[in-house]
């Protein structure tokens, strides 16, 4: 006869859930989520979107900055003191041409001008 423990429905914590604690464990002990990463302010109005973030230690030269469409990237060059990669998608297209990028005491000022929509119909003259 095998003799089996018996669980109750009570204690039983989900893998799921055991797997969630520890990868936030893991996180916050070996520093994986850097607090500066996650700290960006953002701020909307009718003409654009702005994002603010940290990245004490780098100069403008050390960080590359590329949009596509709604998608905004933000990397640190090679061989910059510390290491960034960041990527946002807004909910609107770009302007590329009328957003701008600041850097002021290790502050990133993005301004993303949102892309007006444009009409591509054609007027066709009746004949």
């Amino acid at each position: 006869m095998i003799f089996a423990p018996v669980m109750s429905r009570n204690s039983f914590v989900s893998p799921r859930a055991a797997d969630l604690a520890l990868q936030r464990f893991l996180q916050e002990t070996l520093g994986a989520s850097s607090p500066v990463q996650q700290q960006v302010q953002v701020s909307r109005d009718d003409k654009a979107t702005t994002l603010a973030l940290d990245v004490p230690g780098l100069a403008r030269e050390q960080l590359q900055l590329a949009i596509e469409g709604a998608v905004v990237r933000l990397q640190s060059v090679e061989g910059a003191a510390r290491q960034v990669k960041r990527a946002w998608e807004l909910d609107h297209e770009i302007d590329a041409a009328a957003s701008k990028a600041k850097l002021e005491n290790g502050v990133l000022t993005l301004t993303l001008a949102k892309l007006e929509p444009q009409s591509k119909a054609t007027v066709l003259p009746i004949e």
